[in-house]
């Protein structure tokens, strides 16, 4: 079988030959090595420099944050020994370690972090710095930010941006990192493998396995690699993952990464967005419509036909977090969406299977992107449960290009889940309707809600936050949930699925957040070999 990926050069003949040919060794024949693991994960970083996107949402694995996350999404500290808010709710005040130093011998100081936030704030990625006012240093342990606005959401952001080194930060620093945290850079060859080593001088607890050698495959290469037994790890797909290969085992993660309808909430008046694309759709801008759809569906139906068992019903964008309301979840009933549609006016009336009113037919399409075999698969599971209650709809392929001037008159096989209840405020707040960044292409905007979202970003504590996230998710009388304004029809949340040779143990994952690769490796310094 042809790879798709040049093999990482520090993999065997073997290897290289087998993954080739499609032949496959007898993985108990291959030693381990028990300072080293081999992971084979599908996507590639475009950097390691946290001010540019690396570790956003993840564990950045090179450098240090300021907090981390902790198996339950509560925070403890890294490089910060304490931190308050101010009364005002804009100066937060952060206290650092003064035994964490980078691994070329200098020590992390308060300028480090400050340069670090000051650079992503310019840079303008994937880290949302617009509330940070500025940074101030006022000795090498201290350093104070003072946002333009509360904002909640400030500890998440700090949990995952990882400190760069003012000293040795240049154009070079994303492909040649230096940093505090518990694994030194070795070598990246792009498209290849990144290399890691242990870093002895952690001032936490050092990795009990030295080497780590990340390769990038796509998910038929990495199934080869590891009926040849040359990988450790490898992640899979749930159309792979029911194959037994001995001396590994198969480990289901729980995530919050979803996969859902997004469903235009305006009707085609001849808009266009910014960008010139058409906005709205006459049969989903209709709330019975898309609460129907909702509750005909059968989850845990579509989770067996299209994902073969891997995959849990799905009710929110943040399913098990601790900001998400229980409220939200739905029953399917089938018998009640019909109600939904034929109390709305919704009538088969010639006979057609489709049920239509004052001449529009309950049909559309739903878009999802080109060769991801998972969105296919669930979208047409999803697709035939709804013809039941006389609404069709047409899933179509196409590229991610054409999705986007698509998306605001289309549904779409939409997937998000993030450790960051900011998520939430992107999917739904009316400033973020009709863009060009997959976030609002529904086009929700609805006063009340934006309401509850803006209180929780405002928020001056935690419990504060909460309660306002889910307040927007349903208040009791409206929200975004399905049974409220229901702009997505949530179905599954997938299931992350790895191979794992025996006797490796990788450690309590957390709920993972969209994305299977960098996920997996959020707790990469706890794996051990056990056996």
């Amino acid at each position: 079988m042809l790879v798709r990926r040049i093999l990482p050069l520090i993999l065997s003949l073997l290897m290289l030959l087998s993954l080739l040919v499609g032949c496959s060794g007898d993985p108990q024949s291959i030693s381990r090595d028990e300072d080293s693991v081999v992971i084979a994960i599908s996507t590639e970083p475009t950097t390691l420099d946290p001010t540019q996107g690396w570790g956003h949402g993840n564990t950045p694995l090179i450098q240090s944050t300021l907090l981390r996350y902790n198996y339950d999404m509560s925070f403890s500290y890294d490089l910060a020994t304490d931190y308050n808010l101010d009364d005002s709710g804009l100066v937060w005040t952060f206290s650092l370690r003064d035994d964490a130093r980078f691994t070329d011998g200098e020590a992390v100081t308060a300028s480090d972090v400050a340069f670090t936030f000051e650079t992503a704030k310019s840079a303008q990625a994937s880290v949302d710095l617009t509330f940070l006012e500025k940074v101030e240093t006022p000795d090498d342990q201290t350093v104070v930010f003072t946002l333009n606005r509360p904002t909640s959401v400030f500890l998440n952001t700090v949990a995952s941006v990882g400190i760069i080194p003012e000293h040795a930060y240049g154009e070079d620093y994303g492909t040649d990192p230096i940093g505090s945290g518990p694994w030194k850079f070795v070598q990246w060859n792009p498209q290849e493998q990144l290399l890691l080593t242990a870093n002895e001088d952690y001032y936490g607890t050092v990795p009990a396995i030295k080497n780590v050698t990340i390769v990038f495959m796509d998910e038929d290469a990495a199934f080869a690699a590891v009926k040849s037994g040359q990988v450790d790890v490898a992640l899979t797909a749930a159309t792979l993952a029911t194959t037994e290969i001995p001396g590994y085992e198969v480990q289901s993660i729980s995530s919050i990464d979803n996969r859902g309808f997004t469903l235009p909430v305006l009707p085609d008046e001849g808009k266009l967005t910014e960008s010139g694309y058409p906005i709205g759709n006459n049969v989903t801008c209709n709330v019975e419509i898309r609460q129907a759809i909702a509750y005909c569906i059968d989850r845990e139906l579509v989770a067996d036909v299209a994902l073969n068992g891997f995959a849990t019903p799905c009710y929110s964008e943040n399913d098990g977090m601790p900001w998400n309301n229980p409220k939200v979840k739905v029953e399917t009933n089938v018998e009640y969406a019909k109600q939904l549609l034929a109390d709305a006016g919704w009538a088969d009336t010639d006979g057609d299977g489709i049920v239509e009113r004052d001449g529009v037919k309950a049909e559309f399409t739903v878009l999802y992107p080109s060769g991801d075999s998972v969105r296919q698969a669930i979208a047409m599971a999803a697709a035939q449960q709804v013809k039941e209650i006389g609404i069709s709809i047409t899933v179509e392929g196409t590229s991610w290009d054409d999705l986007a001037k698509r998306m605001f008159s289309n549904g779409v096989m939409m997937g998000w889940g993030a450790a960051n209840p900011y998520e939430s405020y992107c999917l739904y707040h009316s400033a973020g309707a009709l863009k060009d960044d997959f976030y609002n292409p529904q086009g929700l905007m609805d006063e009340t809600i934006d309401g509850h979202l803006t209180a929780a970003m405002e928020a001056r504590t935690t419990e504060e936050a909460y309660r306002n996230w889910q307040l927007a998710q349903w208040d009791g009388t409206t929200g975004t949930a399905m049974k409220g304004l229901c702009p997505w029809v949530w179905i599954v949340n997938i299931d992350h699925l790895y191979y794992v040779r025996d006797g490796l143990s990788i450690g309590q994952q957390q709920l993972h957040p969209h994305g299977a690769s960098m996920p997996l490796l959020q707790n990469l310094n706890e794996w051990s070999w056990v056996e």
